[in-house]
């Protein structure tokens, strides 16, 4: 049996503005104006929000300062992208879970998916692993937490560190084209031009995995 394992920011949540807005918003209050979307996009493969900040600031933060960003987040409106709510109703009718694994921390995740309605059966942070994407670490603890062998995964992710984790985890990884870092040169085991392509990809419900 397949089961599918979903990125959040960029893959189920257009999060394209409202996280990086968060970011800078809560830098430039922590005192380093010299901060913008696109530096903070440059971090995300440093880990959770907290070790992000503190790469931006320059510092190391109390929890104080860090939940600046979380509170930014509770006050944020994010929605899933078109088809989203949908797919994700069409596996639970089929009897299937909603696992999301995250680059970003299991508080961060819970606040910015009830935000958006999405609903998950199992959820991993990058808090719950040693180290983030592209590293194996969560593909490998998603495919633990819900009894499968990482082989019968596929993780589907928009940026090129959630197909390297993929790949490095001995999963499938499935190219999430509508996602704002989606790279049309990094190597993936099947490209999905909508969410409910996703679908096609689970045993009996339609075409083999492709190149």
């Amino acid at each position: 049996m397949t089961h599918l394992v979903w990125d959040m920011d960029g893959t189920l949540l257009d999060s394209t503005a409202v996280v990086p807005d968060a970011f800078v918003a809560t830098v430039r209050e922590l005192g380093v104006e010299d901060v913008d979307r696109e530096r903070v996009v440059a971090a995300y493969a440093l880990g959770v929000p907290e070790v992000m900040l503190e790469h931006l600031v320059g510092r190391p933060l109390q929890a104080r300062e860090v939940d600046r960003y979380y509170d930014r987040l509770l006050g944020a409106a994010v929605t899933a992208y078109d088809g989203v709510l949908e797919t994700l109703g069409a596996l639970r009718e089929r009897g299937l879970p909603v696992a999301v694994f995250t680059g970003a921390s299991t508080r961060a995740a819970r606040t910015l998916l009830a935000s958006a309605g999405v609903e998950h059966d199992v959820l991993v942070g990058g808090d719950d692993v040693a180290h983030p994407k592209p590293a194996p670490d969560g593909v490998l603890e998603a495919a633990r937490r819900l009894g499968v062998d990482p082989a019968d995964v596929v993780y589907v992710g928009d940026a090129p560190t959630d197909l390297r984790a993929a790949r490095s985890a001995g999963a499938q990884g499935a190219a999430a084209t509508w996602g704002h870092l989606y790279r049309p040169d990094e190597p993936a085991d099947v490209r999905l031009v909508r969410p409910q392509d996703a679908l096609t990809l689970l045993i009996g419900e339609g075409a083999a995995l492709g190149g």
